[in-house]
């Protein structure tokens, strides 16, 4: 491959971790064992390394009690707690996979989430906000014929059955667990919406996503003195991975400001803790920078953090580095399917590569931007779909062979469906996407999983979903719709009635537009880019 080809490897140090996030977790026990490694700000309860181990070990042990074996699947459905990271190594211990279940599924989600991984125990709140966990757990019970058990753990008799006092032979039993399993055995199933059809649930190893967190953790200079502060969720990798597995890995602090994410919270969490680290996507830092007290949180510690999801504009950076003096912030760009992280902009990096681009390949890895229809490798500068290929790419989608011979070539690269280019240093720019994904504030959005969803309302014909440019979001839903004979005067208020308690608030059109025909193509393909074209306009988003 020529030296002008869009191409690059990333270096081959630190070395790639050859062990169990069990493992992992016991040896930092053992090296940091009185480093805090966990501090619930909410609560105000706190546990070492030594006593985050003890008691993973304690869930570890009380899941096998319920009969769960190595290979299971355990639900968790929890926004950001202490009990979720437990569960999270207790999981790890015991050989069980992990299904992040989103804090946002409604019963449709749910129900598809508990019966397509064959979830036999779920871990769950027993309400949060609006969401009735427990209620919507017995309602889906009848259609997941798996699940047999629930454990709220806010309540103490349920929670007291996993968080169990283990004995001697049990302990012996679980280390006797831990050597039999492999770095390559499945930990970790991610649910992620496909362009047509349900969400596929990507399944990630403890080689895939212990590595991950890893590197990040290492290129931004994590030892056991960091205090991470994390209103990122805990169901998507950014917090799961980037934050939690980059604490053990370094012996560093994980902090949880709140359940979900609050900037009043998150800055007092930092001023409070001393944090050195803070991650987000953009909109949550533009929401924290924005708080009319922000002069009176002390954030001097900081020094570095994360951001991804999206695009930073420059003038959120500038003020990133210079009010919240994140001098070493960090961009990171990946997918779920990808552990997630597979570029990374380096602390010394310039501003202009921090705004500009989303880094250049991490350890151990290797990316390529080809041409999405012969799959040659496009030349530096030039337009192509962004490929990667190492440690960090999923053992594939649950149960679904097919959908993962589409994502995952024979020689092992991953496509992302992302169009990037590739300057003459390695950097990398993403320049769009070649299905139709929203990025909404950091979440992926699917337009077909909305579409087949708004299909079910008794009074749309054919919808269709695009994102259109949000100053706040960077992108928000649009539909639109043609209605059946007949049938007037449908509001984006009708749609948002229908859609309460079905789906997830995030995937709900802000805006719809009703029409009598969608634009086509000569072969009968909706024009969404035009529709897009015409939405600008139509909303006065073009100004």
């Amino acid at each position: 491959m020529t030296t002008d080809a869009s191409y690059d490897r990333g270096i081959a140090e630190p070395a790639l971790l050859e062990i169990t996030i069990g493992d992992r977790l016991t040896a930092t026990a053992r090296s940091h064992g009185d480093v805090e490694a966990l501090v619930d700000v909410p609560s105000g309860r706190r546990w070492t390394w030594s006593e985050l181990l003890d008691d993973a070990r304690r869930v570890a042990v009380g899941l096998r009690r319920l009969g769960v074996e190595p290979g299971d699947r355990v639900g968790i459905w929890a926004p950001n707690t202490p009990e979720w990271v437990l569960v999270q190594f207790g999981t790890a211990l015991a050989g069980v996979t992990l299904v992040n279940l989103n804090p946002s599924y409604r019963q449709r989600e749910l129900q598809f989430a508990l019966s397509r991984s064959g979830i036999s125990v779920v871990v769950s709140m027993t309400r949060f906000r609006s969401s009735e966990y427990a209620q919507m757990l017995a309602d889906a019970r009848s259609e997941a014929p798996t699940l047999h058990e629930v454990i709220l753990f806010d309540v103490p008799d349920q929670w007291a059955r996993i968080h169990v006092e283990p004995t001697a032979n049990e302990l012996a039993e679980l280390a006797g667990v831990g050597e039999a399993l492999s770095p390559d055995d499945p930990i970790n199933i991610q649910y992620t919406s496909g362009t047509t059809g349900f969400p596929k649930g990507a399944t990630l190893s403890h080689r895939n996503i212990l590595n991950n967190g890893y590197m990040v953790g290492e290129l931004v200079g994590y030892t056991e003195r960091d205090v991470v502060c994390i209103p990122v969720p805990f169901y998507h990798c950014f917090g799961m991975v980037m934050a939690n597995l980059a604490a053990v890995c370094s012996g560093a602090t994980m902090v949880i400001p709140a359940p979900s994410f609050d900037p009043v919270a998150t800055l007092a969490a930092v001023a409070q803790e001393g944090c050195t680290s803070l991650y987000g996507v953009p909109t949550m830092f533009i929401a924290e920078l924005a708080l009319p007290g922000f002069v009176d949180y002390d954030v001097s510690t900081l020094r570095t953090g994360i951001m991804a999801g999206s695009p930073c504009p420059e003038e959120v950076m500038r003020k990133v580095i210079d009010r919240l003096g994140m001098r070493e912030v960090s961009i990171c760009y990946g997918m779920t399917e990808t552990s997630p992280v597979s570029t990374q902009t380096r602390v010394d990096d310039s501003f202009e590569r921090r705004v500009g681009t989303v880094g250049r390949v991490g350890p151990h890895l290797e990316i390529k931007i080809v041409d999405p229809f012969s799959g040659d490798t496009v030349q530096k500068g030039a337009v192509g779909e962004f490929c990667t290929r190492g440690y960090s790419v999923m053992l594939g989608y649950w149960d679904e062979p097919g959908k993962t011979a589409e994502a995952i070539d024979p020689d092992g690269w991953m496509h992302t469906g992302d169009l990037a280019t590739m300057d003459a240093a390695g950097y990398v720019r993403i320049t769009g996407r070649i299905k139709d994904m929203v990025i909404r504030g950091g979440e992926n959005i699917y337009p077909r999983e909305i579409e087949e969803f708004l299909y079910t309302h008794p009074d749309i014909l054919d919808a269709q979903v695009i994102g259109v440019p949000d100053e706040r979001y960077g992108e928000e839903l649009m539909a639109w719709i043609r209605l059946r004979d007949g049938v007037s005067g449908f509001t984006a208020d009708d749609l948002r009635a229908f859609a309460e308690g079905r789906i997830a608030r995030h995937k709900v059109p802000r805006y719809v537009h009703v029409v009598a025909e969608f634009p086509m193509t000569v072969s009968g393909k909706v024009r969404k880019v035009q529709m897009r074209e015409e939405s600008v306009k139509l909303l006065g988003l073009d100004l």
